[in-house]
């Protein structure tokens, strides 16, 4: 009997555990945004300017490291997390995406780039929560790069329907997502809210909320409040 009830304890023990292993690279990725929003947003030469963005934004991707390597044939990819603002100015929880590409070119080098992605009107916030979404791949989107260390410049962001800046460390020159492919990973979202969920659900009807996010949501209200 004691051996059952010792059995019983250490299977409830596991099951309880087990949600919160299963958030562990979630919640790792939604602290890394938190940090990455606040490094862009304080280190940026154009900060005023992309606050202003940010407080028109009707979501926010953030993908705190994106790698990218190559010779000749070069590639990226990291892990994203987005979230949208409501009318009153309150931020969603994260839906989780995974950035990646591939490109054929004379180019050499290794880029970590800090990425954040400012969504400025509904036909942007539609099209990048589609379970797949290529940047430069629709032709009535109007797509901006703008920032420290990267082409672009505030003309170019102003009629836009997204706006990306990033920092960059590396030998590539400036930033292109261009090409680049995002796509929503239902099984993180299982993980990190216990159900399975939509990206819409998740950033747009916000059924679902991870107290995990609480800092990433500060912090963009904090630099997307009006001043």
């Amino acid at each position: 009997m004691r051996r059952f009830i010792f059995s019983a304890l250490l299977a409830l023990t596991f099951l309880a555990a087990a949600p919160a292993r299963a958030q562990q690279d979630q919640q790792a990725l939604v602290d890394r945004a938190a940090l990455a929003v606040q490094e862009i947003m304080r280190s940026s030469e154009s900060a005023p300017e992309v606050a202003n963005l940010l407080r028109r934004a009707r979501a926010v991707l953030v993908c705190p490291q994106v790698f990218r390597a190559g010779f000749i044939f070069a590639g990226e990819g990291g892990a994203c997390a987005l979230v949208g603002r409501d009318g009153s100015g309150s931020w969603s929880s994260p839906a989780f995406y995974g950035l990646g590409s591939g490109s054929v070119g004379l180019q050499i080098g290794i880029q970590d780039a800090m990425i954040m992605i400012m969504i400025l009107t509904d036909r942007g916030l539609q099209a990048v929560m589609n379970s797949q979404f290529t940047f430069g791949g629709d032709a009535s989107l109007a797509f901006a790069i703008f920032g420290a260390g990267v082409q672009g410049s505030t003309t170019a962001a102003a009629g836009a329907d997204i706006v990306a800046i990033a920092r960059t460390r590396g030998l590539f020159a400036g930033l292109s997502l261009s090409g680049s492919i995002l796509t929503y990973r239902p099984a993180w979202a299982q993980a990190y809210y216990g159900r399975d969920v939509s990206a819409r659900q998740i950033v747009q009807a916000m059924e679902v909320h991870n107290p995990g996010a609480d800092p990433l949501r500060a912090m963009l209200l904090r630099f997307g409040s009006a001043q």
